[in-house]
Formats: structure tokens, C-alpha cells, sequence
């Protein structure tokens, strides 16, 4: 899950980029003597471990994928006890059992535990599969939000801010992180209720 954190670099990239394309898209040419479009820029800033941590669509989802995830692991766990037993059984038994026998017995238990080892892939490409699902829905619903809430607030760009970010500084009325999660869980609450809204992303003014 340590790849879903880190989900929201990514997206603030395109954001940005999406709600720079918003405002120059509209923007008339100023041409070379103009004023320059700098002086009209419209900053804002999220604190993104806040937006992971209370958005409800990120908690719902993270927590069916780590208990799918347990599920697989105890069903791991239990072929390998089984293939454990068979092979103490053979070594408990092996002074009885005659050469034929006992090669016999070694080339299925081998094969047991190759096809463990291939299972236990299997559901690691399983996993990897949905994490990678989860972070592009994530990096979806984030990214479409911002867009249309930059461009509903008047705004160019949408940074993000933490202990990793380049930003070391930002005045505390420029922090929409409240508003995007409130945002963010409102959509998700509407279309956990009503399917006709999955596509409506709503932004409150």
C-alpha cells in the first residue's frame, strides 16, 4: 500500500498542467507587449497525507484491498502447512520406503512445491493488479476534482505541501485541503448512493 501514499505527487503534476490549460485556453493572446499572464495566477495548496488520510473513497478501499489481501495470505499459509506435513511425513517414513518409493515421493513433493511457489506469484501479481487499480482510480478522481474545482475557484495552480514537498512555505488561507476533502467525499458519498451521479463531480462555492 506504501505505493497509494504517494499517489497524489503524481497527480498534482497533471493537475496542474490540466488547470494551466484551463486558464491560458481561455485566456485572449497578449501578445509581446502585453502585461504577461504571471501578475494573474492563482495559487492554492493541499496538504496531500491529509487528503489520503480523511478521504472516505481512499480509507473504504484501502481496507478491502489489505483484507483481501490477509484473506490470500492465510490461504498461502495453509497449502504451505499442508506441503510442510507431507514433507515431514516422507522424512519420518523415509527409512521404511525403498529407493523407487521414496524417488517417487520426492518428485511429487518438488512438483508441490513448485506449483506453490507459482501460486504464491499468482497472488502477488493479483495483488499488484488491484494496488495498481486502486492508485489509477485514485489518481482518476483526484485529478478530474481538481480540475474542476480549480476552475470553478479561479484557479491556475494547486501545489502540493508536506514535509517532502519543494514548497517551504504557504500562507495558511491559500490551504483548500479541507475544501477538496469535503469535496471529494461528498462526490464519493453521492455515488455510493445513487449510480446515475458516478460521472457528476460536485464542487461547492
Amino acid at each position: 500500500m506504501k505505493n497509494l501514499s504517494l499517489v497524489l505527487n503524481g497527480v498534482l503534476l497533471v493537475a496542474v498542467a490540466v488547470l494551466f490549460f484551463l486558464h491560458f485556453s481561455g485566456s485572449k493572446s497578449q501578445g509581446s507587449g502585453g502585461s504577461g499572464l504571471a501578475g494573474d495566477l492563482k495559487f492554492a495548496y493541499i496538504h496531500s497525507d491529509s487528503v489520503l488520510k480523511n478521504y472516505d473513497y481512499f480509507t473504504v478501499t484501502r481496507d478491502k484491498l489489505e483484507a483481501k489481501g490477509k484473506r490470500l495470505d492465510m490461504e498461502l499459509q495453509g497449502r504451505a502447512q499442508t506441503l510442510q506435513g507431507e514433507i515431514e511425513s516422507y522424512q519420518r517414513n523415509a527409512n521404511s520406503l525403498t529407493g523407487n518409493q521414496a524417488r517417487a515421493i520426492e518428485e511429487d513433493l518438488g512438483k508441490k512445491r513448485q506449483n506453490l511457489q507459482m501460486y504464491q506469484e499468482s497472488l502477488s501479481q493479483e495483488m499488484l493488479a488491484e494496488q495498481d487499480k486502486v492508485t489509477k482510480d485514485l489518481y482518476d478522481r483526484v485529478t478530474k476534482y481538481l480540475a474542476i474545482y480549480g476552475k470553478e475557484k479561479g484557479l491556475q495552480v494547486v501545489l502540493k505541501y508536506n514535509s517532502t514537498s519543494d514548497l517551504l512555505y504557504a500562507n495558511q488561507g491559500l490551504d483548500i485541503s479541507s475544501e477538496v476533502i469535503k469535496g471529494l467525499n461528498e462526490q464519493y458519498k453521492n455515488e455510493s448512493t445513487s449510480p446515475a451521479k458516478k460521472d457528476s463531480v460536485a464542487v461547492k462555492k
